[in-house]
């Protein structure tokens, strides 16, 4: 995973920052994503996909930061957010299923 794909203008591409520009655009994304469902719906909206990005650029860069670069600030930067992340996907599913269940009581 660490040998050269590309050198070009001075940047070196090995698969391994493959991975974390992946991690970089989902969890920059996940802001577009958030800015759409908000315009869309004319309120403030975090939509569950803005979650799921969240945790999934997350771990695109601790696995860079953990076995590509072996950086502790990159790995304590992004393990924090996943974890926040995680929760919220938790409380967004749960209060969803709640709701679904309650329309489904009510008829």
């Amino acid at each position: 995973m660490d040998q050269v794909l590309l050198t070009a203008f001075g940047v070196t591409i090995t698969p391994w920052k493959l991975v974390g520009y992946l991690g970089v655009a989902l969890f920059a994304g996940r802001w577009f994503v958030q800015l759409y469902f908000s315009r869309k719906l004319r309120r403030p909206v975090v939509p569950t996909v803005f979650w799921v990005m969240s945790i999934s650029g997350s771990l695109l860069l601790l696995s860079y930061f953990v076995f590509g670069k072996n950086d502790s600030v990159g790995i304590l930067s992004n393990l924090f957010p996943a974890g926040i992340a995680s929760y919220n996907l938790y409380l967004d599913l749960t209060n969803k299923r709640r709701r679904r269940e309650a329309d489904v009581t009510s008829g």
